[in-house]
């Protein structure tokens, strides 16, 4: 039989790609790697030179030209946004007068948010399967490579592609840990079931805190894309470019991407709102696939006292649990998720480079690195809050 044979592709706007066709590739319908959450960041200048975040999505065609496997990826001329700090690799390169920046990177911008970064057509065929990846891998080092770029990195991959990029051995490649803090459905039926699982006390914390909010009056409204309002989302856009402006950080969204990815992932959406004497004085924004509920984006008016943790967490866990969503991942870092249910969890991410003056120094830097992400999980498990 006849290999099949195929083309690859460098797009600079991910609106050239028919939506279609890409989404096709997408598993779990996970929100952030749609077309339409992609293409609203394009279209809203959340991605763009202003911000460091040039898109240059790889695409596979087959001889029928159909798109067949996808990468999103991006030229960056910073981390932000990143969640994989490389700082101390930047200052390194520059101190023998090697340019750092640009580099290329393969994620979902300002979101650490495990998923497929291979988007690859599902044959049931684990050889074409592989060759795609292949293909894809490829294509980016040599696009890396032909533009003079420090390094391709893969962030966030989903654990068996992960698995894939750690088994293919590349010399040039490196592999970096991490931990986030996830919360799992034991099939709980109910908030009381996930309670009952956890010790008294901290059972007993989790309960007070819900409590004194329920105290204040503060009432809830559960949104999706569908039912959230032109007003709701101005509230929650102003939430937003509060808490990043109050943390002397850059609000790369907008409104108009709000409002665009209200309309293209519609049912992704799960827009929390919290309410005060008929003012919405809080907001969190979280999406969910198939099987996942992901806690993004949070602010509020004001600051009321355990409001966070209710509107972020329990709120997000109950949803979850009402919803039969396997897995929460409410966002990166913080160890106040462990008291709240949280477990830690392990991470990685990949990271090519084709030219590298510090291969010693690298190598112990990443095995440090390893150890100290290792012993910091252990450290977190002996805070569990679960019997």
């Amino acid at each position: 039989m006849q290999k099949q044979q195929y083309r690859a592709q460098i797009h600079s706007n991910i609106n050239e790609i028919p939506s279609i066709e890409w989404d096709a590739l997408v598993e779990d319908n996970h929100p952030f790697l749609k077309h339409g959450f992609l293409n609203a960041l394009e279209q809203n200048n959340c991605v763009s030179k202003r911000y460091g975040w040039i898109p240059h999505h790889i695409a596979i065609y087959d001889e029928q030209n159909t798109l067949v496997a996808a990468l999103p990826l991006y030229e960056k001329h910073n981390n932000y946004g990143e969640f994989v700090f490389d700082q101390a690799w930047e200052k390194a390169w520059n101190s023998i007068g090697l340019p750092y920046y640009p580099k290329l990177v393969s994620a979902t911008p300002y979101t650490p948010v495990l998923g497929q970064r291979f988007l690859v057509q599902n044959t049931g065929n684990e050889e074409q399967q592989n060759q795609l990846s292949n293909l894809l891998f490829n294509s980016m080092t040599e696009f890396c490579e032909e533009q003079n770029m420090s390094g391709a990195h893969v962030l966030f991959a989903k654990s068996n592609q992960q698995a894939w990029l750690s088994s293919q051995n590349n010399p040039n490649s490196y592999i970096r840990h991490d931990c986030q803090f996830h919360w799992h459905n034991q099939d709980y039926q109910t908030f009381d079931d996930f309670l009952a699982q956890l010790k008294p006390k901290k059972r007993k914390n989790i309960r007070q805190e819900r409590k004194a909010i329920h105290a204040t009056g503060i009432t809830y409204r559960i949104l999706n894309g569908h039912t959230a309002t032109e007003k709701d989302w101005q509230d929650f856009d102003f939430f937003y470019q509060k808490t990043f402006i109050e943390k002397w950080s850059t609000p790369t969204l907008n409104l108009g991407f709000f409002q665009s990815i209200a309309k293209s992932l519609a049912d992704n959406i799960v827009l929390v709102l919290a309410d005060l004497n008929n003012e919405c004085v809080a907001g969190a924004l979280m999406f969910k696939s198939d099987t996942h509920l992901y806690g993004r984006h949070w602010g509020a008016a004001k600051d009321i006292k355990h409001l966070h943790f209710e509107v972020c967490f329990y709120q997000g866990i109950e949803y979850a649990i009402k919803h039969q969503l396997q897995i929460f991942e409410p966002g990166a870092g913080g160890e106040h998720k462990i008291a709240r249910g949280f477990s830690p969890v392990a991470m990685q991410s990949t990271h090519w480079l084709p030219i590298n003056p510090f291969g010693e120094a690298l190598d112990q830097f990443i095995k440090q690195e390893q150890d100290g992400v290792e012993n910091y999980m252990q450290e977190c498990i002996t805070h569990t809050p679960y019997k």
